[in-house]
């Protein structure tokens, strides 16, 4: 079965990218290299932070807030729990959720799980893609969401409608250039039909 091995986010400042996901938490989650390739509009993709607590999102989006992100949507309760979504300052989007409605402890700064969401094209057209390169379904609902199943991996593979996804996140869909991200694998190199690459890394 393939594996996801690493997330690289291609930024203009490694140095500023480093200290801002240390201080969200996500160093142990994603790496940084240098990139000035073009990029417009929505990049395609978004991290989704999830945490135990509205507690802990709130911790969360402080701690993004403070070391240099923007607000995209505030934090607030919704039918599925709770959450909001911020911008890095190298313009990787971050959704930061649970789906409780209420604490159940002390807040704070704390992530239970991290996924990378591709908006893509088509859903189906992509899983087929992705399977035939050795990658498991994890859960799938038909074209509206699949997510992998990625055991050795600190990070979560999953795939939306690149619409939904813009939307989910607040942004217009349109976007070009470079998705400033790579994704390393033990199937590599490659790139999916929505251009994002995929190097060779061992798992």
């Amino acid at each position: 079965m393939t594996s996801l091995e690493s997330v690289t986010l291609e930024v203009s400042d490694p140095a500023a990218a480093n200290a801002f996901y240390d201080a969200l938490g996500l160093d142990p989650y994603v790496d940084v290299r240098a990139s000035d390739a073009p990029a417009t509009g929505f990049r395609g993709f978004a991290l989704s932070l999830v945490a135990s607590q509205p507690g802990d999102v709130d911790a969360l989006v402080d701690a993004a807030l403070d070391a240099g992100a923007t607000t995209l949507k505030p934090a607030t309760k919704s039918f599925w729990g709770y959450g909001g979504v911020v911008r890095a300052p190298d313009g990787t989007i971050c959704k930061i959720a649970t789906s409780r409605k209420k604490d159940t402890g002390p807040a704070a700064r704390r992530i239970d799980q991290v996924a990378l969401l591709l908006g893509v094209a088509d859903v189906k057209a992509s899983r087929r893609f992705y399977v035939g390169r050795g990658l498991a379904v994890a859960k799938s609902f038909g074209g509206r969401y699949v997510e992998f199943d990625t055991p050795s991996s600190a990070v979560t593979l999953a795939l939306y409608p690149r619409r939904a996804l813009a939307r989910d996140t607040g942004l217009p869909e349109e976007g070009g250039g470079s998705h400033r991200i790579v994704i390393g694998g033990d199937a590599g190199p490659f790139t999916d039909p929505d251009g994002f690459v995929w190097e060779a890394v061992p798992a």
